[in-house]
């Protein structure tokens, strides 16, 4: 199967500046990903410029689940989860997050995790690897680089 992505990145919005510098990790390597943060034209599918980062998800969170912007956005993070090889999940994530790797796991992609759990999970063995920082990530898309 060809793939458009190296990776899938997943997270939770309000985790968006470690992930964005994860992001960056990945851009250092040239290693390809999907990202929902730069899906600009997700990303300003609600609330208006003005609002916060977190007035705007409280928008969001308020939506009806099946509304267009809901639907949206659910229907082109599943396209673009298919279309990458691996998953990777910055940890703290929420609820969307760890049902985005079971799929990714079902879909029989290699999922990793970055960051620091809360407790420990017998599903977290879903995990290739759990890097515990930046570092070990960097040091892992070295590798998979070359």
């Amino acid at each position: 199967m060809e793939f458009k992505y190296d990776f899938f990145i997943a997270g939770k919005t309000r985790n968006k500046d470690n992930i964005l510098k994860i992001c960056d990790i990945f851009d250092k390597y040239n290693v390809s990903y999907y990202c929902f943060l730069k899906n600009d034209e997700t990303m300003n599918s609600y609330g208006t410029e003005n609002q916060t980062e977190e007035e705007k998800m409280q928008v969001f969170e308020n939506l009806g689940l099946k509304s267009d912007v809901v639907l949206k956005i659910f229907e082109e993070d599943l396209e673009n989860e298919k279309a990458s090889k691996n998953f990777l999940l910055v940890l703290p994530a929420g609820k969307s997050g760890h049902i985005e790797a079971g799929i990714a796991y079902g879909m029989g992609k290699k999922c990793y995790a970055i960051g620091e759990f809360d407790a420990t999970d017998s599903l977290y063995n879903i995990f290739e690897d759990i890097f515990e920082d930046e570092s070990k990530l960097d040091e892992f898309l070295k590798k998979y680089n070359n």
